[in-house]
């Protein structure tokens, strides 16, 4: 449904990409709003000047049918339409929407701002088993590998006697007296 120039193959399996990041249910023939919004920040279409967030969810709402959640590929195009004379001012419309397909073509959703691990120095020192003294020292090897329940000196007993009793496990001789 693009006017003018083809749009590329590879536009298609962008759009397909970013239709089903981060939603385990797409099937990647719709996309939704915040992944459209997505798409447009990821590929540089919104650049804060001529085309704003503002824009994209506008644009957005005008080609989805009324009662939908979702665009199609075919309405995908039609946003593209729209915006391409806003994002490359001065252009002819079906050039600016092939630059606006150069933009998109073979891109991937971009996992910015994914949480990392944090690599703090109180958390190393905290966890150097080597820096360990008194009793909690006797917990791991040389290697700093811990013992497991070997490296623990109060295991429970669990022979069913009070502790220190002197005539442990000889209940059985008891019983076969009597």
């Amino acid at each position: 449904m693009a006017e003018g120039p083809a749009c590329a193959p590879e536009v298609e399996t962008s759009f397909q990409k970013f239709a089903v990041h981060g939603d385990t249910k797409a099937t990647g023939k719709e996309m939704s709003g915040k992944n459209f919004a997505k798409i447009c920040k990821d590929c540089q279409i919104v650049d804060g000047k001529n085309v704003t967030t503002t824009d994209v969810d506008i644009v957005f709402s005008k080609v989805k049918a009324k009662s939908a959640r979702v665009i199609t590929f075919e309405q995908f195009n039609r946003a593209l339409t729209e915006l391409a004379p806003k994002r490359f001012k001065g252009k002819s419309k079906p050039e600016a929407l092939q630059q606006l397909y150069g933009l998109i073509a073979g891109k991937e959703p971009a996992n910015m701002g994914v949480t990392k691990a944090a690599k703090a120095a109180a958390v190393d020192r905290l966890t150097d088993a080597t820096k360990y003294t008194g009793t909690h020292k006797e917990r791991f090897d040389d290697s700093g590998k811990g013992k497991g329940k070997a490296g623990r000196e109060d295991i429970p007993d669990t022979s069913g006697y009070v502790t220190a009793y002197k005539g442990s496990g000889t209940y059985d001789d008891k019983v076969k007296e009597a």
